[in-house]
């Protein structure tokens, strides 16, 4: 098993950085691609990124491509999203999940953290 918890979210304004962290523990972190995802209110969790295990591949949505940044370090067992030039629109709790895939949908992850908040004001 993987525990995962996130940390880092928080409130900015439009045009904004926040960079939010996943801590992971339990099985070893080179074992497993890891992903973002987000939920807005009254919406379905959406894909954000995913990058390989080895930190060798990454890939994004269209949405936050060009802004956002994912990175992770298997020495310490964490993951990362940089998120910059945030918009109103990015609002949404940010989750980390963990995947021996290479795809977006959430089925296709296995475990997840409980999420933290990112509220982009305008």
């Amino acid at each position: 098993q993987v525990q995962l918890v996130e940390s880092g979210g928080g409130s900015v304004q439009a045009g904004g950085s926040l960079r939010l962290s996943c801590a992971a523990s339990g099985r070893p972190s080179d074992t497993y691609n890891l992903g973002w995802f987000r939920q807005a209110p009254g919406e379905q969790r959406k894909f954000v990124a995913l990058i390989s295990w080895n930190g060798a591949s990454t890939f994004y949505a269209e949405s936050v491509k060009g802004r956002f940044t994912i990175s992770r370090d298997n020495a310490k067992n964490m993951g990362y999203l940089q998120m910059n030039s945030l918009r109103p629109e990015d609002t949404a709790v940010y989750y980390c999940a963990t995947t021996r895939g290479w795809s977006t949908p959430e089925w296709d992850y296995n475990y997840w953290g409980q999420g933290t908040q990112v509220t982009v004001s305008s």
